[in-house]
Protein backbone atom coordinates (compact mmCIF):
# COMPACT_ATOMS: atom_id res chain seq x y z
CA UNK A 1 0.00 0.00 0.00
CA UNK A 2 1.50 3.34 -1.06
CA UNK A 3 2.52 5.57 1.84
CA UNK A 4 0.55 8.58 0.54
CA UNK A 5 -2.68 6.53 0.54
CA UNK A 6 -1.86 5.19 4.00
CA UNK A 7 -1.23 8.71 5.24
CA UNK A 8 -4.53 9.94 3.80
CA UNK A 9 -6.29 7.03 5.46
CA UNK A 10 -4.77 7.96 8.82
CA UNK A 11 -5.91 11.56 8.36
CA UNK A 12 -9.45 10.36 7.66
CA UNK A 13 -9.39 8.17 10.78
CA UNK A 14 -8.33 11.18 12.86
CA UNK A 15 -11.41 13.09 11.69
CA UNK A 16 -13.75 10.35 12.90
CA UNK A 17 -12.40 10.35 16.46
CA UNK A 18 -14.04 12.18 19.32
CA UNK A 19 -12.01 14.70 21.34
CA UNK A 20 -9.57 12.88 23.64
CA UNK A 21 -9.69 9.54 21.81
CA UNK A 22 -6.34 7.88 21.13
CA UNK A 23 -5.52 7.32 17.45
CA UNK A 24 -3.18 4.43 18.28
CA UNK A 25 -5.75 2.61 20.42
CA UNK A 26 -8.50 3.20 17.85
CA UNK A 27 -6.36 1.74 15.05
CA UNK A 28 -5.30 -1.26 17.18
CA UNK A 29 -8.97 -1.97 17.91
CA UNK A 30 -9.91 -1.72 14.23
CA UNK A 31 -7.14 -4.10 13.12
CA UNK A 32 -7.06 -6.31 16.25
CA UNK A 33 -3.32 -5.72 16.65
CA UNK A 34 -1.13 -4.42 19.49
CA UNK A 35 -0.80 -0.68 20.05
CA UNK A 36 2.93 -0.97 19.17
CA UNK A 37 2.02 -2.48 15.81
CA UNK A 38 -0.63 0.21 15.31
CA UNK A 39 1.87 3.00 15.99
CA UNK A 40 4.34 1.50 13.50
CA UNK A 41 1.64 1.86 10.88
CA UNK A 42 0.86 5.41 12.03
CA UNK A 43 4.54 6.32 11.60
CA UNK A 44 4.56 4.61 8.17
CA UNK A 45 7.27 2.21 9.39
CA UNK A 46 4.98 -0.67 8.45
CA UNK A 47 2.84 -0.52 5.35
CA UNK A 48 -0.77 -1.60 5.65
CA UNK A 49 -1.95 -4.44 3.47
CA UNK A 50 -4.94 -4.00 1.19
CA UNK A 51 -6.92 -6.20 3.61
CA UNK A 52 -5.97 -3.93 6.53
CA UNK A 53 -7.02 -0.81 4.63
CA UNK A 54 -10.34 -2.47 3.85
CA UNK A 55 -10.84 -3.29 7.55
CA UNK A 56 -10.01 0.26 8.64
CA UNK A 57 -12.35 1.78 6.04
CA UNK A 58 -15.15 -0.53 7.14
CA UNK A 59 -14.52 0.03 10.87
CA UNK A 60 -14.46 3.84 10.63
CA UNK A 61 -16.91 4.03 7.68
CA UNK A 62 -14.44 5.80 5.40
CA UNK A 63 -14.84 5.91 1.62
CA UNK A 64 -12.01 3.93 0.00
CA UNK A 65 -12.58 5.77 -3.29
CA UNK A 66 -11.69 9.07 -1.63
CA UNK A 67 -8.20 7.71 -0.83
CA UNK A 68 -7.24 6.59 -4.31
CA UNK A 69 -6.34 9.90 -5.90
CA UNK A 70 -5.97 13.17 -4.06
CA UNK A 71 -6.89 15.24 -7.11
CA UNK A 72 -10.24 13.54 -7.67
CA UNK A 73 -13.32 15.47 -6.55
CA UNK A 74 -14.66 12.71 -4.31
CA UNK A 75 -15.81 13.84 -0.88
CA UNK A 76 -16.49 11.33 1.93
CA UNK A 77 -19.69 12.04 3.91
CA UNK A 78 -21.32 10.26 6.79
CA UNK A 79 -25.03 10.51 7.44
CA UNK A 80 -27.90 9.61 9.74
CA UNK A 81 -28.22 5.87 9.25
CA UNK A 82 -31.31 3.75 9.26
CA UNK A 83 -33.99 2.89 6.75
CA UNK A 84 -36.68 5.48 6.15
CA UNK A 85 -39.38 2.98 7.17
CA UNK A 86 -37.70 2.62 10.58
CA UNK A 87 -37.97 6.33 11.38
CA UNK A 88 -38.86 7.37 14.91
CA UNK A 89 -38.93 10.86 16.38
CA UNK A 90 -36.91 9.73 19.40
CA UNK A 91 -34.28 8.04 17.20
CA UNK A 92 -33.90 11.07 14.97
CA UNK A 93 -33.50 13.42 17.94
CA UNK A 94 -30.93 11.08 19.49
CA UNK A 95 -28.77 11.34 16.35
CA UNK A 96 -28.97 15.14 16.37
CA UNK A 97 -28.20 15.24 20.10
CA UNK A 98 -25.10 13.06 19.70
CA UNK A 99 -23.74 15.30 16.94
CA UNK A 100 -24.23 18.60 18.78
CA UNK A 101 -22.93 17.15 22.06
CA UNK A 102 -19.68 16.33 20.27
CA UNK A 103 -19.45 19.95 19.09
CA UNK A 104 -19.73 21.24 22.67
CA UNK A 105 -16.65 19.17 23.59
CA UNK A 106 -14.40 20.97 21.10
CA UNK A 107 -12.16 23.86 22.17
CA UNK A 108 -13.83 27.28 21.68
CA UNK A 109 -16.42 25.94 19.26
CA UNK A 110 -18.00 28.33 16.78
CA UNK A 111 -20.93 27.39 14.57
CA UNK A 112 -21.93 29.16 11.32
CA UNK A 113 -25.54 28.58 10.23
CA UNK A 114 -27.12 29.53 6.93
CA UNK A 115 -30.86 29.20 7.51
CA UNK A 116 -33.00 28.16 4.56
CA UNK A 117 -36.73 28.47 5.28
CA UNK A 118 -36.82 27.02 8.81
CA UNK A 119 -34.49 27.62 11.75
CA UNK A 120 -33.83 24.16 13.17
CA UNK A 121 -32.23 24.61 16.60
CA UNK A 122 -34.20 27.67 17.68
CA UNK A 123 -37.40 25.73 17.06
CA UNK A 124 -36.72 23.59 20.13
CA UNK A 125 -37.75 26.56 22.27
CA UNK A 126 -41.23 25.46 21.23
CA UNK A 127 -41.38 21.62 21.20
CA UNK A 128 -44.78 21.65 19.47
CA UNK A 129 -43.22 23.20 16.35
CA UNK A 130 -40.38 20.71 16.09
CA UNK A 131 -42.66 17.74 16.71
CA UNK A 132 -45.08 18.98 14.07
CA UNK A 133 -42.16 19.30 11.62
CA UNK A 134 -41.04 15.73 12.35
CA UNK A 135 -44.64 14.48 12.16
CA UNK A 136 -45.08 16.19 8.78
CA UNK A 137 -41.82 14.66 7.49
CA UNK A 138 -42.84 11.16 8.55
CA UNK A 139 -46.39 11.45 7.18
CA UNK A 140 -45.97 13.49 4.00
CA UNK A 141 -42.46 12.70 2.79
CA UNK A 142 -41.54 9.30 4.24
CA UNK A 143 -45.15 8.05 3.91
CA UNK A 144 -44.75 5.76 6.92
CA UNK A 145 -47.56 3.28 7.42
CA UNK A 146 -47.99 4.02 11.13
CA UNK A 147 -48.67 7.68 10.25
CA UNK A 148 -51.22 7.02 7.49
CA UNK A 149 -54.30 7.46 9.68
CA UNK A 150 -52.60 9.46 12.40
CA UNK A 151 -53.62 13.04 13.16
CA UNK A 152 -51.37 15.60 14.78
CA UNK A 153 -52.02 16.32 18.43
CA UNK A 154 -49.96 18.94 20.30
CA UNK A 155 -50.18 16.84 23.48
CA UNK A 156 -49.13 13.51 22.01
CA UNK A 157 -45.32 13.71 22.34
CA UNK A 158 -43.35 11.34 24.52
CA UNK A 159 -41.51 12.66 27.56
CA UNK A 160 -38.31 11.20 26.07
CA UNK A 161 -38.57 13.21 22.85
CA UNK A 162 -39.25 16.42 24.81
CA UNK A 163 -36.21 15.74 27.01
CA UNK A 164 -33.96 15.16 24.01
CA UNK A 165 -35.22 18.29 22.27
CA UNK A 166 -34.47 20.33 25.38
CA UNK A 167 -30.95 18.87 25.57
CA UNK A 168 -30.34 19.75 21.91
CA UNK A 169 -31.40 23.34 22.60
CA UNK A 170 -29.17 23.53 25.69
CA UNK A 171 -26.16 22.35 23.67
CA UNK A 172 -26.90 24.81 20.85
CA UNK A 173 -27.18 27.63 23.37
CA UNK A 174 -23.70 26.80 24.73
CA UNK A 175 -22.05 27.32 21.33
CA UNK A 176 -21.23 30.71 19.83
CA UNK A 177 -23.10 31.00 16.54
CA UNK A 178 -23.00 33.27 13.52
CA UNK A 179 -26.26 32.93 11.62
CA UNK A 180 -27.51 34.15 8.25
CA UNK A 181 -31.29 34.43 7.76
CA UNK A 182 -33.40 35.70 4.87
CA UNK A 183 -36.97 36.91 4.34
CA UNK A 184 -38.21 33.41 3.60
CA UNK A 185 -37.40 32.17 7.11
CA UNK A 186 -40.30 30.35 8.81
CA UNK A 187 -42.31 30.11 5.57
CA UNK A 188 -41.74 26.35 5.65
CA UNK A 189 -43.66 25.99 8.90
CA UNK A 190 -46.58 28.04 7.60
CA UNK A 191 -46.81 26.13 4.31
CA UNK A 192 -46.74 22.81 6.15
CA UNK A 193 -49.34 23.92 8.72
CA UNK A 194 -51.63 25.07 5.88
CA UNK A 195 -51.12 21.83 3.97
CA UNK A 196 -51.87 19.72 7.05
CA UNK A 197 -54.97 21.78 7.84
CA UNK A 198 -56.36 21.43 4.32
CA UNK A 199 -55.57 17.68 4.39
CA UNK A 200 -57.45 17.13 7.65
CA UNK A 201 -54.36 16.12 9.64
CA UNK A 202 -55.20 18.03 12.81
CA UNK A 203 -57.37 16.74 15.64
CA UNK A 204 -58.87 20.23 15.80
CA UNK A 205 -58.60 23.34 13.61
CA UNK A 206 -57.54 25.36 16.65
CA UNK A 207 -54.31 23.37 16.83
CA UNK A 208 -53.20 24.76 13.46
CA UNK A 209 -53.82 28.31 14.71
CA UNK A 210 -51.98 27.42 17.93
CA UNK A 211 -48.89 26.41 15.92
CA UNK A 212 -48.93 29.71 14.04
CA UNK A 213 -49.13 31.47 17.43
CA UNK A 214 -46.05 29.48 18.47
CA UNK A 215 -44.20 30.66 15.37
CA UNK A 216 -45.10 34.25 16.22
CA UNK A 217 -43.86 33.77 19.80
CA UNK A 218 -40.66 32.21 18.44
CA UNK A 219 -40.03 35.24 16.24
CA UNK A 220 -40.47 37.56 19.25
CA UNK A 221 -38.01 35.46 21.25
CA UNK A 222 -35.53 35.35 18.38
CA UNK A 223 -35.71 39.15 18.02
CA UNK A 224 -35.07 39.50 21.76
CA UNK A 225 -31.99 37.29 21.45
CA UNK A 226 -30.75 39.21 18.40
CA UNK A 227 -31.13 42.57 20.17
CA UNK A 228 -28.98 41.32 23.05
CA UNK A 229 -26.58 39.28 20.93
CA UNK A 230 -27.08 36.28 23.24
CA UNK A 231 -28.88 32.94 23.01
CA UNK A 232 -31.11 31.73 25.83
CA UNK A 233 -34.19 29.59 26.33
CA UNK A 234 -37.63 31.10 26.14
CA UNK A 235 -38.69 32.30 29.59
CA UNK A 236 -35.09 32.73 30.79
CA UNK A 237 -32.99 35.88 31.10
CA UNK A 238 -30.00 36.42 28.80
CA UNK A 239 -26.76 35.12 30.35
CA UNK A 240 -24.09 37.61 31.37
CA UNK A 241 -21.40 35.79 29.39
CA UNK A 242 -21.14 33.27 26.57
CA UNK A 243 -23.81 31.97 24.21
CA UNK A 244 -23.05 34.74 21.70
CA UNK A 245 -25.41 35.16 18.74
CA UNK A 246 -24.33 37.18 15.70
CA UNK A 247 -27.20 37.53 13.25
CA UNK A 248 -26.97 38.63 9.61
CA UNK A 249 -29.79 39.31 7.16
CA UNK A 250 -29.37 38.20 3.56
CA UNK A 251 -31.66 40.39 1.44
CA UNK A 252 -31.81 37.80 -1.34
CA UNK A 253 -32.48 34.10 -0.63
CA UNK A 254 -30.52 31.41 1.22
CA UNK A 255 -30.67 28.56 -1.26
CA UNK A 256 -29.64 25.81 1.16
CA UNK A 257 -29.11 24.99 4.82
CA UNK A 258 -25.44 24.70 5.78
CA UNK A 259 -23.84 24.26 9.20
CA UNK A 260 -20.09 24.93 9.35
CA UNK A 261 -18.29 24.41 12.65
CA UNK A 262 -14.78 24.90 13.97
CA UNK A 263 -13.19 24.18 17.33
CA UNK A 264 -9.42 24.15 17.80
CA UNK A 265 -7.99 22.20 14.86
CA UNK A 266 -11.31 20.48 14.15
CA UNK A 267 -13.51 21.77 11.33
CA UNK A 268 -16.45 20.26 9.51
CA UNK A 269 -19.69 20.82 7.59
CA UNK A 270 -23.24 19.52 7.98
CA UNK A 271 -25.59 19.73 4.99
CA UNK A 272 -29.33 19.16 5.22
CA UNK A 273 -30.74 16.86 2.54
CA UNK A 274 -33.96 14.92 1.97
CA UNK A 275 -35.72 17.69 3.93
CA UNK A 276 -34.59 16.71 7.45
CA UNK A 277 -31.77 14.22 7.05
CA UNK A 278 -28.18 15.43 7.18
CA UNK A 279 -24.75 14.73 5.73
CA UNK A 280 -21.46 15.43 7.50
CA UNK A 281 -17.90 15.77 6.23
CA UNK A 282 -14.55 16.92 7.59
CA UNK A 283 -12.84 16.79 4.18
CA UNK A 284 -10.29 19.60 4.31
CA UNK A 285 -10.74 20.94 0.79
CA UNK A 286 -14.54 20.87 0.97
CA UNK A 287 -14.56 22.52 4.40
CA UNK A 288 -12.24 25.32 3.21
CA UNK A 289 -14.40 25.91 0.12
CA UNK A 290 -17.55 26.00 2.24
CA UNK A 291 -16.05 28.52 4.67
CA UNK A 292 -14.95 30.72 1.74
CA UNK A 293 -18.50 30.84 0.36
CA UNK A 294 -19.92 31.51 3.83
CA UNK A 295 -17.53 34.42 4.32
CA UNK A 296 -18.67 35.92 1.00
CA UNK A 297 -22.33 35.55 1.99
CA UNK A 298 -21.66 37.27 5.30
CA UNK A 299 -19.79 40.11 3.57
CA UNK A 300 -22.87 40.78 1.42
CA UNK A 301 -25.34 40.55 4.34
CA UNK A 302 -26.41 43.13 6.94
CA UNK A 303 -25.57 42.72 10.62
CA UNK A 304 -28.83 42.99 12.62
CA UNK A 305 -27.82 41.72 16.08
CA UNK A 306 -27.03 44.16 18.91
CA UNK A 307 -26.56 47.11 16.53
CA UNK A 308 -28.69 48.31 13.59
CA UNK A 309 -31.94 48.43 15.59
CA UNK A 310 -33.94 49.96 12.72
CA UNK A 311 -33.13 47.17 10.22
CA UNK A 312 -33.67 44.48 12.85
CA UNK A 313 -37.08 45.90 13.81
CA UNK A 314 -38.16 46.23 10.14
CA UNK A 315 -37.17 42.61 9.44
CA UNK A 316 -39.04 41.04 12.35
CA UNK A 317 -42.03 43.37 11.87
CA UNK A 318 -42.25 42.24 8.25
CA UNK A 319 -42.14 38.57 9.32
CA UNK A 320 -44.84 39.08 11.96
CA UNK A 321 -47.16 40.86 9.52
CA UNK A 322 -46.90 37.98 7.05
CA UNK A 323 -47.64 35.48 9.79
CA UNK A 324 -50.69 37.43 10.97
CA UNK A 325 -52.12 37.35 7.43
CA UNK A 326 -51.68 33.56 7.39
CA UNK A 327 -53.29 33.28 10.82
CA UNK A 328 -56.34 35.29 9.76
CA UNK A 329 -56.70 33.18 6.61
CA UNK A 330 -56.71 30.00 8.71
CA UNK A 331 -59.49 31.35 10.94
CA UNK A 332 -61.75 31.76 7.90
CA UNK A 333 -61.12 28.33 6.33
Amino acid sequence: MKNNIQQRLIEEVKRTLKPGESLGIALSDALSISTDAAYRRLRNETQMTVHEVEKVCSYFQISFDALLEEGKQIIPFDYLKGRSDEFSIEGYLEGVLLGIKNLTKLHQTKLYLVVNNVHFFQGFNFPELMHFRLFFWAKAHLSLKEFEQKKFDVASFSAESIRKGREILQCYNQIETLEVVDREMMRGYIRQINYALESGWFQEREQAVFLVDRVQAWLNHFMDQASQGKKFMIGNAAPAKGSKLTLFLNDTVNTDTTFYYEGGETKGVYLIHNILNYLHTADKAYVVDTKTVLDRQITNASLISEINHKERHKYFQYMQERLELERQAMLTK
